[in-house]
């Protein structure tokens, strides 16, 4: 029997509203991802014009990501993505948090400040990295001309390769900073004064009150921005990583064998664009990417859901 109450009382209307949304997921996002598969069971090369079926050599082959001769360089290139990852989301979401409870404090000039927090967000990824380059650019920096003036130091932060890996990780983390303090910020709205407050006639210290109270009641917007970040580090970081790097400086033995700040969106750049042009190679390590933030989101949702609240 049909619900009297339904807004549609037939399925052709929904589904000719639903038309034109479901024609730009198919051209824009369904196809490419279908080509993408069959692509990765080919080498071709887009410069030459020249294409042959491998089945899985992309993968397993002589050539491909897991064996053969350049398997040593993808494992340090996966390697890298899932620490680079684990940096942007961790330490990107604590220091969001934090920032957050401070921004939303009732001080003098508390609106400026939340704007200054926000406003990274507005750049794109391109100015962010700009902007770190010169900051800390070891000649004329404004960092090192800091460090030099206080400690007598002028690092050398782009051709070190562990300083100019977490500074391409700290250039990440500050990017989506804006992001996520806007969302922490409207999730403190919601958390009732009365809990603080009761918590604080109990004798409950600012600490115990953040991390039995705040922490809690955030969870589910934590829940929410996790995902988001982990697509953000894996897929988004192009761009920060080209102009403060492009993907170097090579680290000692046994992280020789690519850049280190080399992760697999970048690799699968030079892979698709560079001189050799095997966009075969390149979809192989894009889906790779796509498995990987499917099962890191599958896990997310079937675990780290247990610990969300969604209630005092």
């Amino acid at each position: 029997m049909k619900d009297s109450s339904s807004v549609f009382k037939g399925s052709f209307l929904p589904w000719l509203m639903l038309t034109p949304s479901l024609i730009i997921l198919v051209i824009f996002l369904y196809y490419p991802m279908i080509q993408a598969w069959i692509l990765s069971f080919h080498r071709e090369n887009i410069f030459l014009g020249l294409r042959k079926f491998i089945g899985f050599g992309n993968y397993i082959g002589e050539f491909g990501i897991f064996t053969g001769k350049f398997a040593p360089k993808y494992m340090q290139v996966i390697g890298q993505s899932f620490i680079f990852s684990t940096l942007v989301v961790g330490l990107g979401l604590s220091l969001s948090v934090v920032l957050a409870v401070l921004a939303s404090q009732k001080i003098r000039g508390a609106r400026f400040y939340r704007l200054l927090l926000i406003w990274p967000f507005a750049l794109s990824p391109a100015v962010a990295a700009t902007i770190f380059l010169f900051l800390f650019n070891p000649e004329v920096g404004a960092v090192n001309e800091v460090l030099h003036s206080l400690f007598g130091i002028r690092p050398r932060w782009l051709d070190t390769p562990i300083l100019a890996f977490f500074l391409v990780s700290a250039a990440a983390v500050w990017k989506n900073l804006g992001y996520n303090v806007v969302f922490y910020l409207a999730a403190l709205q919601n958390i009732p004064g009365e809990l603080n407050e009761a918590a604080a006639i109990d004798g409950a210290t600012p600490f115990q009150q953040f991390f039995k109270i705040t922490l809690p009641m955030l969870s589910p917007m934590t829940f929410f921005l996790v995902f988001t970040n982990l697509a953000f580090s894996f897929f988004a970081s192009y761009s920060i990583i080209d102009i403060i790097t492009a993907g170097g400086p090579v680290g000692p033995a046994p992280f020789d064998n690519a850049g280190l700040t080399t992760t697999m969106i970048y690799q699968v750049t030079k892979d698709g664009f560079s001189g050799g042009g095997n966009t075969g190679l390149a979809a192989a390590m894009g889906n790779l990417i796509l498995l990987i933030v499917a099962s890191l989101t599958f896990i997310q949702f079937r675990y780290g859901s247990r610990d969300v609240q969604y209630g005092a």
